[in-house]
């Protein structure tokens, strides 16, 4: 599912038109997004959590020459976890 198919389904559930389902997509991914920014999390009950996690640095392999060791720093990365109700779901 493409960002224009989710508008379109948006749309269609909830009886919107496409410019406000897409309206609506942007700004809950604006407001999900600046939150991670700040370093919090979003919690959808039943759907998921979204947050920010850390990932050490670590020793690596360069690909185009695999005998050369390469050091990748610590970042932070956005993880997903879901929840029960969408767990339950694509499980049944």
């Amino acid at each position: 599912m493409t960002k224009g198919d989710l508008i379109a389904s948006i749309a269609n559930e909830a009886g919107l038109t496409k410019k406000a389902a897409g309206d609506a997509l942007e700004a809950f991914i604006s407001a999900v997004t600046g939150e991670l920014v700040k370093g919090g999390q979003v919690t959808i009950t039943g759907f998921g959590t979204f947050k920010v996690s850390a990932r050490a640095a670590r020793t690596g392999v360069n690909p185009q020459n695999p005998s050369q060791k390469i050091q990748i720093k610590a970042s932070k990365v956005p993880s997903f976890k879901a929840g029960k109700n969408l767990k339950e779901s694509v499980n049944s």
